[in-house]
Formats: C-alpha cells, sequence, structure tokens
C-alpha cells in the first residue's frame, strides 16, 4: 500500500489507481476506481482485477508488465464492469517493484463533449488546500500597498491583490456546485496578455517571444482556468531554467481531442529553451504527484490537463534538450 500520507492525498485524484500484487490480486484502490468499478475498498481488495474489469488482453498485459519489467498502455479499450456495464478507457500499466503493479485507470467520455462536466476530486482539493494561505496573501499585500510609497512597488501589491482574487474566486468556483466551468466567450490573446503581465513581475522572468495568428476568432471557456494552464506551463518552465519563452497561436484541423476528431482546434504554444523533460518522467508527467523537482508538488501539470480536458481539449508536449513546447488543445466548435 502507498504510505498513510500519499494515499491521503491520492483519495483527491480523478485518475483511478490501483496497486496489484504479482498475481494481479487488488492490494488497494482509490475512491475514484472504486467509483468506476461500484465497489468499495474491503470488497475490492484481494479481488483479481481481471474479475472487476473484464478484458481479454488485460490479464497477458499485466502478467508482462513484471516479467519484462516495463510499462504497458491500452487506449480506448472495453472492460466489462458491474451490472452488465461497459468502462471505455486508457489504462497505463507499470511495474512498481518485482512483486506490484500500478494500474492508472483514465476513463474516456462517452458523449461527444466533456466541456461541461465538472472538474475532479482533485481541483476540489487542491482548491481547499489554498484558500487560507491566499487570505493570508491578500492581506500582506494590502498591507504592502499601503505602506510603500513608491508608486512601481504599490502597481505591484495590486497586482498581487488581483490575482489573489482571482485565484480565490477560482477555488470558490470549483467548491461550488461541484466546480463547474464558467463558460463565455474568451479572447486568447488579451489572455495571453495578461499572462505576461503576471510572468514579468516573477523574479528570474525570462524573455518573452510571440508568434500570433491574429485572425483566431474567440473560444469559449473559462478565461481564469485557462489562465492557470498557461501560467503553470510558464512557471514550470522558469523553475526548470529556461531564460526564454515563446507564446504561439494557430489553428490545426482534423484533431484528435479525446474520443472524436474536430474539425478546427486553437492550439496555444508554451515553447521555453530549458533542458528538457527528464527519459524517465516522460511517461508519467501528467499524472498526479509526478514532478522533477525535488520540492515539487506534482500537482500543475495533472492540474492543467484536467482543465484542458474539461474544455474538451488536451494537452500535449514534445521536448528535446534546449526546446520544449507544451501545447494547449481547444476545440475551435461551438457545442
Amino acid at each position: 500500500m502507498p504510505a498513510p500520507e500519499q494515499a491521503d492525498l491520492l483519495t483527491l485524484v480523478s485518475t483511478g489507481l490501483a496497486l496489484l500484487d504479482e498475481s494481479g490480486r487488488i492490494l488497494w484502490l482509490n475512491p475514484a476506481l472504486g467509483e468506476m468499478l461500484d465497489t468499495g475498498p474491503r470488497t475490492a481488495t484481494g479481488q483479481p482485477l481481471t474479475s472487476l474489469m473484464r478484458n481479454a488482453t488485460l490479464g497477458p498485459h499485466l502478467d508482462r508488465t513484471l516479467a519484462e519489467r516495463r510499462a504497458f498502455n491500452l487506449r480506448g479499450d472495453s472492460f466489462g464492469i458491474g451490472r452488465g456495464r461497459e468502462l471505455v478507457a486508457d489504462l497505463t500499466i507499470q511495474p512498481l517493484d518485482d512483486q506490484r503493479i500500478l494500474v492508472e485507470v483514465h476513463p474516456l467520455a462517452s458523449e461527444p463533449s466533456r466541456a461541461a462536466t465538472p472538474l475532479s476530486a482533485t481541483l476540489r482539493g487542491f482548491a481547499h488546500e489554498v484558500k487560507n494561505p491566499l487570505a493570508g496573501l491578500r492581506g500582506a499585500a494590502q498591507l504592502l500597498q499601503r505602506r510603500v510609497g513608491d508608486d512601481d512597488l504599490r502597481q505591484l501589491a495590486a497586482m498581487v491583490i488581483a490575482e489573489a482574487d482571482r485565484l480565490a474566486a477560482l477555488a470558490d468556483g470549483l467548491l461550488r456546485h461541484g466546480g463547474a466551468a464558467r463558460i463565455a466567450p474568451v479572447n486568447v490573446h488579451e489572455l495571453l496578455e495578461r499572462l505576461e503581465g503576471l510572468v514579468a513581475a516573477e523574479p528570474n522572468a525570462p524573455a518573452i517571444r510571440h508568434d500570433y495568428d491574429p485572425s483566431l476568432p474567440d473560444v469559449l471557456g473559462d478565461a481564469d482556468r485557462l489562465l492557470q494552464v498557461v501560467l503553470n506551463l510558464t512557471r514550470n518552465a522558469t523553475q526548470a531554467g529556461a531564460r526564454g519563452l515563446t507564446l504561439r497561436t494557430r489553428v490545426e484541423h482534423g484533431v484528435r481531442l479525446g474520443d472524436r476528431v474536430v474539425r478546427a482546434a486553437l492550439r496555444v504554444d508554451v515553447t521555453d529553451d530549458g533542458p528538457g523533460v527528464a527519459d524517465e518522467l516522460r511517461d508519467t508527467l501528467f499524472q498526479p504527484l509526478v514532478s522533477g523537482r525535488a520540492d515539487g508538488t506534482g500537482l500543475g501539470l495533472a492540474l492543467s490537463r484536467e482543465i484542458a480536458l474539461e474544455h474538451g481539449g488536451d494537452l500535449r508536449y514534445t521536448s528535446h534538450p534546449g526546446e520544449t513546447t507544451f501545447s494547449l488543445y481547444l476545440p475551435m466548435e461551438r457545442p
């Protein structure tokens, strides 16, 4: 089983997780997977995963995972689950050691768009945790704003207050009614201008260049949540040692997003000149609690990808030393 502090955090994760022994029997599963399979941890413990997720290829892949000491991915497979139901999901199966296997289950939406679905317990748990620190941050910025005499410093304090208010509103939205997004037309270039102002105010701010398509129309989305995505990407790049960033916008046609192909998608690229993604993180980069930094929480990219999926889009990346690009895809078709 995971350590107690890890298990507590993993209860907030929307990804279904199961820890199996060498025979494929369940040692532990998180609430998200229990909900998908309509079972509880006590009932599931000791059962073969293949008895709860019936699929002809799952058993052989579990055997190969330990035998070959490597991870396997099952994409868009159907699994028979309780009460005659079917679950369509992506699975990642990877060995933890010689005797244990970690299985991650990412259900695929059966409806054509996931834009209206509420965000997962991951974001709601995160929102709950940040509310108190945000209140303290806002109060400290207000004191600074009153006491400093320099106009530039007062302006920076005002920016901190505005960002604290934005994040508090975002947290409140996530905690109310399951955290439904506030969908409205979003001008992506205005959003990126807000991003630049925030990045420029941070220590060791990288140089930013633009490569925009000025003809892009507005897209439907929650501006605050989308801003959080690109802000996470730029901060990750800066913390990884990037000195320069390129923000690029394009339209891409015939893009597969989840289980559908959209005629056109808006693509926002954040490209940095940092060292690139470490090889050992490439297959798990978007998973919660995975971080390339010793002091990292491993939540930023996981949350960012959830926001992208919530909008019916996706978050992808390519990386090699000296150039890493994270691409946010948003469908341009109105739901």
